[in-house]
Protein backbone atom coordinates (compact mmCIF):
# COMPACT_ATOMS: atom_id res chain seq x y z
CA UNK A 1 0.00 0.00 0.00
CA UNK A 2 2.80 2.78 0.43
CA UNK A 3 4.29 1.37 -2.60
CA UNK A 4 1.03 2.40 -4.26
CA UNK A 5 0.87 5.78 -2.24
CA UNK A 6 4.63 6.37 -3.29
CA UNK A 7 3.86 5.95 -6.69
CA UNK A 8 0.71 7.92 -7.10
CA UNK A 9 2.26 10.75 -5.02
CA UNK A 10 5.15 10.60 -7.67
CA UNK A 11 2.92 11.11 -10.61
CA UNK A 12 1.07 13.72 -9.37
CA UNK A 13 4.64 15.74 -8.87
CA UNK A 14 5.74 14.73 -12.42
CA UNK A 15 2.09 16.01 -13.38
CA UNK A 16 2.11 19.35 -11.96
CA UNK A 17 5.58 19.96 -13.10
CA UNK A 18 4.56 19.45 -16.66
CA UNK A 19 2.01 21.88 -16.16
CA UNK A 20 4.18 24.49 -14.56
CA UNK A 21 6.53 23.87 -17.65
CA UNK A 22 3.84 24.30 -19.86
CA UNK A 23 2.39 27.19 -18.28
CA UNK A 24 5.77 29.07 -18.49
CA UNK A 25 6.28 28.04 -21.52
CA UNK A 26 3.08 29.57 -22.73
CA UNK A 27 3.86 32.90 -20.97
CA UNK A 28 7.11 32.46 -22.82
CA UNK A 29 5.34 33.08 -26.26
CA UNK A 30 3.00 35.78 -24.97
CA UNK A 31 6.09 37.92 -24.18
CA UNK A 32 7.87 37.29 -27.31
CA UNK A 33 4.94 37.68 -29.40
CA UNK A 34 4.74 41.35 -27.64
CA UNK A 35 8.69 42.47 -27.55
CA UNK A 36 9.43 41.40 -31.06
CA UNK A 37 9.84 44.28 -33.84
CA UNK A 38 7.98 42.21 -36.24
CA UNK A 39 7.98 44.62 -39.13
CA UNK A 40 10.62 42.54 -41.19
CA UNK A 41 8.84 39.44 -40.96
CA UNK A 42 5.86 41.19 -41.73
CA UNK A 43 7.16 42.93 -45.06
CA UNK A 44 8.74 39.42 -45.93
CA UNK A 45 5.56 37.49 -45.98
CA UNK A 46 3.64 40.10 -47.43
CA UNK A 47 0.53 41.22 -45.67
CA UNK A 48 -0.40 42.30 -42.06
CA UNK A 49 -3.08 41.01 -40.08
CA UNK A 50 -5.60 43.98 -38.65
CA UNK A 51 -7.98 43.07 -36.03
CA UNK A 52 -11.71 44.73 -35.72
CA UNK A 53 -15.41 44.72 -35.05
CA UNK A 54 -16.98 44.50 -38.22
CA UNK A 55 -19.76 46.10 -37.05
CA UNK A 56 -18.27 49.40 -35.99
CA UNK A 57 -20.13 51.47 -38.62
CA UNK A 58 -18.50 53.70 -40.00
CA UNK A 59 -14.70 52.79 -39.08
CA UNK A 60 -15.23 49.15 -40.37
CA UNK A 61 -18.54 47.07 -41.14
CA UNK A 62 -19.51 44.63 -43.79
CA UNK A 63 -21.92 45.90 -46.47
CA UNK A 64 -25.44 43.64 -46.84
CA UNK A 65 -23.44 41.79 -49.56
CA UNK A 66 -20.87 40.60 -46.95
CA UNK A 67 -18.09 43.17 -48.32
CA UNK A 68 -16.04 44.86 -45.66
CA UNK A 69 -15.93 48.53 -46.20
CA UNK A 70 -15.10 51.50 -43.78
CA UNK A 71 -13.39 54.61 -42.35
CA UNK A 72 -10.33 52.83 -41.24
CA UNK A 73 -10.38 49.92 -43.90
CA UNK A 74 -9.47 52.56 -46.52
CA UNK A 75 -7.38 54.29 -44.01
CA UNK A 76 -5.33 51.20 -43.39
CA UNK A 77 -5.40 49.92 -46.89
CA UNK A 78 -3.96 53.94 -47.80
CA UNK A 79 -0.85 53.39 -45.24
CA UNK A 80 0.67 50.11 -46.17
CA UNK A 81 0.12 50.47 -49.60
CA UNK A 82 3.02 52.74 -49.22
CA UNK A 83 5.01 50.07 -48.34
CA UNK A 84 3.74 47.35 -50.84
CA UNK A 85 2.21 45.15 -48.04
CA UNK A 86 -1.34 43.64 -48.08
CA UNK A 87 -4.00 43.59 -45.78
CA UNK A 88 -5.80 40.42 -44.37
CA UNK A 89 -8.23 41.40 -41.83
CA UNK A 90 -9.37 39.51 -39.33
CA UNK A 91 -13.01 39.81 -37.03
CA UNK A 92 -12.09 39.40 -33.28
CA UNK A 93 -13.97 39.92 -30.06
CA UNK A 94 -13.36 43.05 -29.61
CA UNK A 95 -12.96 42.79 -25.45
CA UNK A 96 -10.18 40.57 -26.53
CA UNK A 97 -8.79 42.91 -28.98
CA UNK A 98 -5.59 43.34 -26.98
CA UNK A 99 -4.97 39.66 -25.85
CA UNK A 100 -5.20 38.77 -29.40
CA UNK A 101 -2.65 41.50 -29.99
CA UNK A 102 -0.30 40.51 -27.57
CA UNK A 103 -0.62 36.56 -28.34
CA UNK A 104 0.30 37.72 -31.94
CA UNK A 105 -3.48 36.30 -33.51
CA UNK A 106 -3.29 39.90 -34.78
CA UNK A 107 -0.72 42.23 -36.08
CA UNK A 108 -2.73 45.57 -34.95
CA UNK A 109 -5.79 47.16 -33.21
CA UNK A 110 -7.46 49.54 -36.28
CA UNK A 111 -10.68 49.84 -35.87
CA UNK A 112 -12.10 53.18 -33.91
CA UNK A 113 -9.31 52.55 -30.91
CA UNK A 114 -9.03 55.40 -28.91
CA UNK A 115 -5.77 55.83 -27.24
CA UNK A 116 -5.70 56.24 -23.60
CA UNK A 117 -3.37 55.80 -20.41
CA UNK A 118 -5.30 52.41 -19.31
CA UNK A 119 -4.61 50.64 -22.34
CA UNK A 120 -0.85 52.07 -22.80
CA UNK A 121 0.00 49.97 -20.25
CA UNK A 122 0.01 46.74 -22.39
CA UNK A 123 -0.69 48.71 -26.00
CA UNK A 124 1.89 51.00 -28.12
CA UNK A 125 -0.12 53.57 -30.05
CA UNK A 126 0.19 55.43 -32.94
CA UNK A 127 -0.07 59.64 -33.32
CA UNK A 128 -3.69 60.38 -33.28
CA UNK A 129 -5.44 60.07 -36.81
CA UNK A 130 -9.29 61.10 -36.06
CA UNK A 131 -10.87 62.76 -33.02
CA UNK A 132 -14.10 61.00 -31.51
CA UNK A 133 -16.29 61.69 -28.11
CA UNK A 134 -18.72 60.02 -26.69
CA UNK A 135 -22.89 60.82 -27.24
CA UNK A 136 -26.36 59.54 -25.92
CA UNK A 137 -28.53 58.36 -28.32
CA UNK A 138 -32.28 58.69 -27.84
CA UNK A 139 -35.01 58.83 -29.10
CA UNK A 140 -37.09 62.41 -29.44
CA UNK A 141 -40.34 60.92 -28.30
CA UNK A 142 -38.12 59.74 -25.16
CA UNK A 143 -37.62 63.21 -24.20
CA UNK A 144 -33.65 62.72 -23.03
CA UNK A 145 -31.92 66.31 -23.71
CA UNK A 146 -29.48 65.94 -20.46
CA UNK A 147 -27.54 63.32 -18.62
CA UNK A 148 -30.02 64.00 -15.88
CA UNK A 149 -32.67 62.94 -17.83
CA UNK A 150 -31.65 59.59 -17.90
CA UNK A 151 -32.19 59.46 -13.77
CA UNK A 152 -33.56 56.19 -13.28
CA UNK A 153 -33.26 54.82 -17.29
CA UNK A 154 -32.17 51.85 -19.24
CA UNK A 155 -28.82 52.33 -20.46
CA UNK A 156 -26.84 50.21 -23.13
CA UNK A 157 -23.36 50.34 -23.99
CA UNK A 158 -21.07 47.96 -25.90
CA UNK A 159 -19.00 46.02 -24.02
CA UNK A 160 -15.23 47.29 -23.74
CA UNK A 161 -15.87 50.04 -25.94
CA UNK A 162 -14.17 53.11 -24.86
CA UNK A 163 -17.62 54.14 -24.06
CA UNK A 164 -18.04 51.65 -21.50
CA UNK A 165 -14.34 52.65 -20.26
CA UNK A 166 -15.42 56.18 -19.84
CA UNK A 167 -19.04 55.56 -18.01
CA UNK A 168 -17.27 53.47 -15.43
CA UNK A 169 -14.12 55.96 -15.03
CA UNK A 170 -16.43 58.57 -14.58
CA UNK A 171 -19.23 57.54 -12.83
CA UNK A 172 -20.86 60.46 -11.53
CA UNK A 173 -21.44 62.05 -15.25
CA UNK A 174 -24.04 59.42 -15.88
CA UNK A 175 -23.59 55.67 -14.60
CA UNK A 176 -24.55 56.86 -11.10
CA UNK A 177 -27.59 58.09 -12.49
CA UNK A 178 -28.96 55.07 -14.86
CA UNK A 179 -31.58 52.28 -13.74
CA UNK A 180 -29.54 50.26 -11.08
CA UNK A 181 -26.32 52.07 -11.83
CA UNK A 182 -25.58 49.39 -14.12
CA UNK A 183 -26.16 49.52 -18.52
CA UNK A 184 -27.20 47.24 -20.32
CA UNK A 185 -23.74 45.77 -22.38
CA UNK A 186 -24.22 44.60 -25.84
CA UNK A 187 -22.02 42.90 -28.03
CA UNK A 188 -22.47 45.53 -31.22
CA UNK A 189 -23.93 48.79 -31.69
CA UNK A 190 -26.34 47.41 -34.31
CA UNK A 191 -28.11 44.69 -31.48
CA UNK A 192 -27.67 48.07 -29.38
CA UNK A 193 -30.06 50.69 -31.79
CA UNK A 194 -32.28 47.25 -32.34
CA UNK A 195 -33.19 47.68 -28.49
CA UNK A 196 -33.45 51.38 -28.18
CA UNK A 197 -36.09 51.68 -31.08
CA UNK A 198 -37.70 48.62 -29.43
CA UNK A 199 -37.71 50.52 -26.43
CA UNK A 200 -35.79 48.39 -23.89
CA UNK A 201 -33.67 50.94 -23.35
CA UNK A 202 -33.91 54.70 -23.27
CA UNK A 203 -30.53 55.90 -24.38
CA UNK A 204 -27.15 54.18 -26.22
CA UNK A 205 -23.69 55.85 -24.85
CA UNK A 206 -22.00 56.04 -28.49
CA UNK A 207 -19.40 57.03 -30.55
CA UNK A 208 -20.01 60.18 -32.01
CA UNK A 209 -18.62 58.70 -35.31
CA UNK A 210 -20.95 55.52 -35.19
CA UNK A 211 -24.22 57.72 -33.78
CA UNK A 212 -24.03 60.28 -36.58
CA UNK A 213 -23.41 57.52 -39.51
CA UNK A 214 -25.94 55.70 -38.31
CA UNK A 215 -28.62 58.22 -37.62
CA UNK A 216 -28.12 59.56 -41.19
CA UNK A 217 -28.66 56.36 -43.25
CA UNK A 218 -31.58 55.67 -41.18
CA UNK A 219 -35.32 55.93 -43.20
CA UNK A 220 -36.43 57.76 -39.63
CA UNK A 221 -33.13 59.59 -39.25
CA UNK A 222 -35.56 62.64 -37.83
CA UNK A 223 -36.76 60.10 -34.64
CA UNK A 224 -32.87 60.35 -32.96
CA UNK A 225 -31.16 63.03 -31.51
CA UNK A 226 -27.81 63.28 -29.96
CA UNK A 227 -27.18 64.48 -26.60
CA UNK A 228 -23.26 65.63 -25.57
CA UNK A 229 -22.45 65.20 -22.07
CA UNK A 230 -18.66 65.91 -20.56
CA UNK A 231 -17.06 63.17 -21.03
CA UNK A 232 -13.38 63.83 -22.77
CA UNK A 233 -12.91 64.32 -26.60
CA UNK A 234 -10.82 60.89 -27.57
CA UNK A 235 -8.21 60.02 -30.06
CA UNK A 236 -8.24 56.87 -31.94
CA UNK A 237 -4.58 55.65 -33.07
CA UNK A 238 -3.84 52.05 -33.95
CA UNK A 239 -2.99 49.84 -31.50
CA UNK A 240 0.53 47.68 -32.00
CA UNK A 241 2.53 45.58 -29.59
CA UNK A 242 5.11 47.12 -27.29
CA UNK A 243 8.08 45.66 -29.15
CA UNK A 244 6.54 46.96 -32.62
CA UNK A 245 9.04 50.07 -33.03
CA UNK A 246 9.81 49.79 -36.30
CA UNK A 247 5.77 49.56 -37.77
CA UNK A 248 4.93 52.37 -35.42
CA UNK A 249 7.11 54.58 -37.53
CA UNK A 250 5.91 53.52 -40.10
CA UNK A 251 2.39 54.19 -39.64
CA UNK A 252 3.02 57.23 -38.46
CA UNK A 253 5.55 58.67 -41.30
CA UNK A 254 2.51 56.96 -43.46
CA UNK A 255 -0.15 59.02 -41.74
CA UNK A 256 2.21 62.28 -41.96
CA UNK A 257 2.40 61.65 -45.84
CA UNK A 258 -1.79 60.66 -46.42
CA UNK A 259 -1.94 64.15 -44.74
CA UNK A 260 0.22 65.92 -46.89
CA UNK A 261 -0.74 64.41 -50.25
CA UNK A 262 -4.76 64.94 -49.82
CA UNK A 263 -5.41 61.00 -49.16
CA UNK A 264 -6.63 61.76 -45.65
CA UNK A 265 -9.35 64.19 -46.59
CA UNK A 266 -10.47 62.36 -49.54
CA UNK A 267 -11.45 59.87 -47.30
CA UNK A 268 -12.82 61.91 -44.42
CA UNK A 269 -15.36 63.28 -46.86
CA UNK A 270 -16.04 59.96 -48.51
CA UNK A 271 -17.02 58.84 -45.32
CA UNK A 272 -18.26 61.98 -43.37
CA UNK A 273 -19.56 64.13 -46.20
CA UNK A 274 -18.97 67.97 -45.28
CA UNK A 275 -19.60 67.27 -40.84
CA UNK A 276 -16.15 68.85 -39.60
CA UNK A 277 -13.43 66.06 -38.21
CA UNK A 278 -10.51 66.37 -36.51
CA UNK A 279 -7.37 64.64 -37.91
Amino acid sequence: MKKRLFALSLIVVMLLGMATTLSGCGQNVTKRADTQDTWSKIKKRGYVVVGLDDSFVPMGFREKSGKLVGYDIDLARAVFKLYGIKISFQTIDWSMNATELRNGTIDLIWNGYTKNPQREKVVAFSNTYLKNKQVLVSLKKNHINSFDDMTGKTLGVQSGSSGYESLENNPKLLKDKIAKKTPVQYDTFTNAFLDLNAGRIKGLLIDSVYASYYIKHEANSADYQETQGTFKSEDFAVGMRKGDKTMKRKINAGLKTLKANGTLDKINKKWFGNQKVEN
